[in-house]
């Protein structure tokens, strides 16, 4: 009889285990991540817990476009492997042993942008490829073993469905896609966040001759549709944090009046993204003079008043991580890169941003020595970590 009883509820609980695998959308692959979505913590809380935040960059957006390719977007390389695709652009095979240096090196975030098109099939209906999609969750999950926030948008892959296909289908191609990524991953924490794009709402075809208010309002579509699509995949994407993407994640044309906030089910749920508060003084050269810091508070100014002040964060999802000599304006104050980013991520977060360290392989944080490349560097990072968290 007690072994007819434990047969039977064993039976009950992997049922149990099994219908919730399936609800979840949950792939095999296994995580440390609990699930667990902490409903009383505001959305400043959340901003303030990201800390500094470092970019897995040229890795898994990195692509290898064709003209042979118009429906995917993106050609075969190598042995049509995930790996073949994250390494094409310089990186290595991502290791757990290179996240562990990232969170030992003081950052709490990372940013991992993805093109979902590689490996997918050249059919038209947009399905992301098992294979490619198992690794992109195999590194969230190093991330997730060290404790880390994880970001996941749609990178360079937006641009190429803006820029090839009208916008009702590129809204209809965004749903596609969200919908496939928010039901893959909604089991995990609210650890794992969703930013809908990256750099190229507001861009259309070639074709197109949409004026500045219809580009507006196409930017405002296709947030919304990111929105709408990953609360309606239910489970704990109902209150996960979502992250919209500005206009060009330009500061000027994003705190304009026109770009809009999505209606949202879930309430203190969304961040906006914008990138490089200093980015027109890196472009002319003008870094480290008083134009420099005069104009980069003005662009922290423009988002606190538009989002800030209105309990809308502010997710700065990319920002210099190195200033090159000659980048320096010729009467600069302050010459030293180590000092420039300092100055810079401390005022990101004196405003209350989640500042994101653009970086590709082997440029600010080396991923084959598990650590950040300059020493200087790594003791800026140290400081500002103990004297902020």
């Amino acid at each position: 009889m007690l072994e007819k009883i434990i047969s039977l509820v064993t039976a009950v609980v992997m049922t149990a285990v099994s219908l919730t695998a399936c609800d979840s959308g949950a792939s095999d692959i296994e995580t440390v991540d609990d699930g667990n979505m902490r409903t009383t913590m505001s959305s400043a809380d959340f901003a303030h817990d990201m800390g500094i935040g470092l970019n897995l960059g040229n890795t898994f957006e990195a692509f290898w476009s064709s003209e042979d390719n118009k429906t995917s977007g993106a050609s075969v390389i190598g042995g049509n492997t995930p790996e073949d695709y994250e390494r094409c652009w310089g990186a290595t095979a991502t290791t757990q042993e290179a996240i562990d240096g990232i969170r030992d090196a003081g950052f709490k975030t990372v940013r991992i942008p993805v093109y979902w098109g590689n490996m997918m099939s050249d059919d038209g209906k947009f399905q992301i490829n098992e294979a490619y999609f198992d690794r992109v969750e195999e590194v969230l999950n190093y991330c997730r073993n060290d404790g880390l926030y994880v970001v996941i948008n749609i990178h360079h892959y937006d641009e190429f469905i803006i820029k090839n296909y009208p916008r009702e289908e590129a809204v209809d191609i965004v749903e596609n896609l969200w919908e496939q990524i928010a039901t893959r991953l909604k089991r995990y924490s609210d650890y794992v966040i969703f930013e809908g794009f990256n750099e190229n709402l507001g861009s259309q075809r070639e074709e197109d001759t949409y004026t500045e208010d219809e580009l507006f309002d196409y930017v405002n579509a296709m947030n919304k549709v990111f929105v709408d699509t990953v609360r309606g995949t239910g489970g704990n994407n109902k209150n996960r944090m979502l992250i919209i993407s500005g206009y060009w994640t330009n500061i000027d044309l994003t705190t304009d009046e026109r770009f809009i906030i999505p209606e949202d089910k879930a309430s203190d749920r969304i961040m906006v993204s914008v990138h490089y508060v200093d980015n027109a003084m890196y472009w002319s050269n003008k870094i480290g003079g008083k134009e420099w810091l005069d104009y980069a508070k003005s662009q922290c100014e423009l988002l606190k008043s538009a989002f800030t002040d209105k309990g809308i964060q502010v997710f700065v999802g990319e920002c210099t991580s190195i200033y090159e000599e000659e980048r320096f304006a010729a009467d600069a104050d302050t010459t030293n890169s180590s000092e420039c980013l300092e100055t810079m991520l401390q005022m990101e977060l004196d405003y209350g941003f989640i500042p994101v360290l653009w970086d590709v392989p082997e440029n600010f944080y080396s991923r084959i020595l598990k650590k950040i490349k300059s020493d200087e560097d790594a003791q800026t990072i140290r400081t500002l970590i103990d004297e902020n968290f």
